[in-house]
């Protein structure tokens, strides 16, 4: 290799590197305009989000307030399932009582029932429904308090039924207490 030969290849070297520098610098240097656009759509892409987190907000507390005046009443719905209750037994006493009523019983038991028809009513008028528990046992809406064997009902259906069970509007207010088979 001669003198000339390494000057030529110091030479291009040389070029070579003088043009990474210029690529660099060419790549460093932004035009201030593409910046300004560049940053506007960054806020523009914030200010859509933040909209939409705003949006989410709104409808999930619409929801909720639906959610609160829909089920308001549901704590006057659990206390006056107990004199429900207590209508059912009533009834259900005076029943067994026997033929040799008298005039005096038979009267309650009439005004025990049409109490008991008018609180059905208001119940219904308030979206309280009872639970059905024709059928099969549903997790859902029954609560198993025991297994009994029955030569009538196939395994897991509805036996009898304990305790009725109530829904307000599509809640669960309170179990249906059944026996199932077995």
């Amino acid at each position: 290799m001669s003198q000339e030969d390494v000057k030529n290849e110091n030479l291009e070297e040389a070029e070579d590197v003088v043009e990474e520098q210029v690529d660099t610098v060419e790549e460093d240097t932004v035009d201030p305009l593409e910046a300004a656009l560049a940053e506007a759509a960054d806020y523009k892409d914030k200010y859509l989000r933040a909209h939409a987190d705003f949006e989410n907000a709104k409808r999930r507390l619409e929801k909720d307030k639906m959610n609160a005046v829909s089920y308001a009443n549901e704590s006057f719905a659990k206390d006056i399932l107990a004199v429900i209750d207590s209508f059912e037994n009533a009834l259900a006493s005076m029943e067994n009582s026997g033929e040799d009523s008298s005039e005096v019983l038979e009267n309650m038991k009439k005004g025990v029932e049409l109490t008991f028809d008018q609180l059905k009513k208001i119940l219904e008028k308030n979206s309280i429904k009872e639970v059905d528990c024709s059928g099969e046992f549903d997790p859902e809406v029954h609560q198993a308090i025991m297994q009994v064997e029955s030569d009538e009902h196939e395994e897991g259906d509805v036996v009898q039924v304990m305790q009725k069970g109530y829904t307000i509007k599509d809640r669960i207010l309170r179990p249906a207490m059944v026996s199932t088979c077995k």
